[in-house]
Formats: C-alpha cells, sequence, structure tokens
C-alpha cells in the first residue's frame, strides 16, 4: 500500500470529455460523468450552463488551477476537462423498488463524508461480499470512484449499484418512506451492534474518521450504534469497521 500514490495513473484520453461545448452534449446526451474540472479563472454564459447541467445531473464540478487541466495532457480543453464515469450509477427508489419486487430484504449502506479512495474501494469490497444491495453517496464530498478506486475495489464497485444523491438528508427520508430503518455507526453510543435488528430492512451511514457523520444526519437516523472494542483505542479504520458491521448483519439474516 506505501506505493499507492505512484501507482496512479493518468486517465486515458477516452475516458476524458474535452473542451466546454462536449462537455455540455455529453451531459444533455445523458453520458455518465463522474466529476468536471474546472479552470478556476473561467466564467461567462457556457460555463453557467456547464454549472446548471452539472447541478442538474449531480456530476461534481473540482475547480483546479489550469496546472492541473495541462497535466491531462491534452489541447484545447478550454478549460474545462469531465472524466467519463466507469460506474453507472442508479436511481435509489428504482432500486429500493427492484429490490422489493425480487421479494429480498434491502441492505443499503451510506457513505458520509468519506474522501480516501482505498478506503471506499475496501468498503465496496466489504459490501459486495455481505450482501448490500447498494451503496449510497452524496454528490459532493466523496473521493472520485474512479479506476484506482474500482481496482482497490478488486472490480466491486462495478459489480454492486451505486446510488449518487444530491442530499443524503433526503435519502434517509426516501428510505424511511419505504419502510428501511437507518443506522447510524458512532463509537460513542450506548448500543452495541449486536442490539440492532438487521434481519428488518436497514441502511447503515459510515462517516468519516475525522469528522464522523453530519450532525443534522446523525439525528433523524432511527439509532445509533458502536463496535465494541477490548482495548481503548480511538476508533477503527472506517473500512475495517464497515466489514465488521456488514459481517454481523449478513450473520442476523442467516
Amino acid at each position: 500500500m506505501r506505493n499507492f500514490k505512484h501507482q496512479h495513473q493518468r486517465p486515458k484520453k477516452s475516458s476524458l470529455v474535452i473542451g466546454r461545448k462536449a462537455v455540455i452534449e455529453a451531459m444533455q446526451t445523458g453520458k455518465q460523468l463522474e466529476r468536471i474540472y474546472m479552470q478556476t479563472t473561467v466564467h461567462g454564459e457556457v460555463i453557467d450552463e456547464i454549472k446548471k447541467l452539472a447541478d442538474e445531473h449531480l456530476v461534481p464540478i473540482n475547480k483546479v488551477p489550469v496546472e492541473k487541466l495541462n497535466n491531462f495532457n491534452v489541447s484545447n480543453h478550454e478549460g474545462c476537462i469531465a472524466l467519463i464515469s466507469k460506474i453507472q450509477y442508479q436511481d435509489l427508489q428504482s432500486v429500493i423498488s427492484f429490490i422489493v419486487d425480487k421479494g429480498e430484504t434491502p441492505l443499503f449502506l451510506i457513505l458520509d463524508g468519506i474522501t480516501d479512495i482505498r478506503n471506499i474501494g475496501g468498503i465496496a469490497r466489504s459490501a459486495f461480499c455481505f450482501g448490500v444491495n447498494a451503496i449510497i453517496i452524496p454528490d459532493k464530498g466523496v473521493g472520485a470512484l474512479n479506476e484506482d478506486a474500482i481496482t482497490t475495489s478488486a472490480g466491486a464497485l462495478e459489480q454492486i449499484a451505486v446510488c449518487r444523491v444530491n442530499s443524503l438528508m433526503k435519502a434517509v427520508d426516501d428510505l424511511h418512506l419505504n419502510g428501511i430503518k437507518v443506522y447510524a455507526s458512532e463509537m460513542t453510543a450506548e448500543k452495541n451492534i449486536s442490539d440492532l435488528d438487521f434481519v428488518a430492512p436497514a441502511a447503515i451511514v459510515m462517516g468519516s474518521e475525522d469528522k464522523g457523520i453530519y450532525p443534522a444526519l446523525m439525528k433523524i437516523c432511527d439509532e445509533q450504534f458502536k463496535i465494541p472494542m477490548a482495548g481503548d483505542f480511538e476508533s477503527l479504520n472506517v473500512s475495517v469497521a464497515t466489514g465488521i458491521i456488514l459481517y454481523e448483519a449478513m450473520k442476523q439474516r442467516g
């Protein structure tokens, strides 16, 4: 793992959309984009149109210096390059309906503020192995699900449904409307993980290791729980913690 940064590869040109008009056309024709890299100094009507479309299609925009765009080694980028998504994002309600129609009991994983792609990759592997139906991520404030993330996940990110939403708060509301309880992982919680009922429809929220779960999101969850530990240590790595939680859920479901 120590050499991970050195293994980072520049995206292939075939995975890029280069230039302002091309980025607009890509979104208008329904091409799924991972994110848009936009030069910090650009402005104007076309840029406003890109921002509007990006907002509608839940595509994050990263404001970057021109040097970052030049690093893609392409010409005529006009201060705007988009990365084509390797993940096919799915609509949350459609996924819920599909699972219920199949007669399965929903199990979802919600990622709040987790930016390290190695953690996201590890989480996706556990999610796929332990029967999670879909991973729910926000359109902003989460690590890019790029080639590095997919590689770290050993391909699990391409096998499991991923729902990208513009509000995790609204996503929790949607889950509640569908009769799915939402549990928050919180190391100071009184309840242990084994006290929860994972046999019923459930979603689990995992927060970042440094900031935890957004307080307003925590407030609308049904229960908080912790993983009991023998040693008095600060916290588990989020990917490891997710694996333990999902194993408990799978065990309860038999």
